[in-house]
């Protein structure tokens, strides 16, 4: 009987560790949404919307369902959700994986003015010398964006899967679901006008292509840096959770050897 995993998702490693577990027959995936998205990408396996009511009621969820194992594959900046995950593992017992994908590195030709939050980044924009009227791109989603409004002579554009309205005077809304490319993203830049970019250090393939577009041009990033990371064990790739599920759950690998031999 194949053990059930509970996924903490929202992002592009966690559907492909659903996927890889639907397909691998070993385990049976179950992915929490919180629900924020009207049409959420489709996920391989189960799939359960809403929260849960707090680490204690995560860990009621988790009893309740028999879960052999729980991964946290939410956003780097998801600091409750994966507080939430930690503490009810350790109420339970059940075995806990956070799965953080690696932080953009700053390279050759980039601008980037690092802070340590969204408050900060709007101060920061201040320092950039921007003309009145200028537009700036906040590549932040919805979610934390009223810091902004009080920037004055400042045009934002804030892009979200789901349709919005105008947060404040002076912000304009785009719709769009990801992934960009390169090119894509220089256009929009371009057509746009864009003297800046605030966005977090999410990390990921498809996120980067708007950092490779503002390269190009030469538009400053003002780049929120990530918080504290989530408690230990900690992989780096879907790959590496594939192996932790196996070895801790599984009962297969070099540990499960070791355990034979002992």
């Amino acid at each position: 009987m194949a053990e059930r995993v509970l996924i903490l998702g929202g992002t592009e490693e966690a559907r492909r560790l659903a996927a890889a577990l639907a397909e691998g027959g070993m385990f049976e995936p179950v992915t929490a949404l919180a629900g924020r998205t009207v049409d959420p990408a489709p996920v391989a396996g189960s799939v359960r919307v809403g929260g849960f009511g707090g680490p204690e009621g995560l860990a009621e969820h988790l009893r309740a369902e028999g879960y052999a194992a729980l991964v946290d594959v939410t956003h780097p900046f998801a600091r409750q959700i994966s507080a939430h995950a930690a503490e009810a593992a350790r109420a339970t017992g059940v075995a806990r994986l956070a799965l953080v994908r690696p932080g953009w590195v700053a390279g050759a030709g980039d601008r980037w003015l690092e802070v340590g939050d969204e408050a900060e980044a709007a101060a920061a924009l201040a320092g950039l010398g921007l003309l009145d009227g200028t537009s700036v791109f906040l590549a932040l989603g919805r979610q934390r964006i009223m810091d902004f409004a009080s920037v004055a002579g400042v045009r934002f554009l804030v892009r979200t899967v789901d349709p919005f309205g105008p947060p404040w005077p002076g912000c304009r809304v785009l719709v769009g679901r990801g992934p960009f490319d390169a090119a894509s993203e220089r256009a929009l830049l371009e057509r746009e006008g864009v003297a800046a970019m605030v966005c977090r250090n999410s990390g990921g393939v498809s996120g980067a292509a708007k950092l490779v577009a503002a390269r190009a041009l030469e538009v400053p990033v003002v780049m929120i840096r990530r918080p504290a990371p989530p408690d230990l064990p900690v992989a780096a790739s879907v790959a590496e959770a594939l192996d932790w599920l196996a070895v801790t759950v599984g009962k297969t690998g070099p540990a499960a050897l070791e355990e034979r031999r002992s």
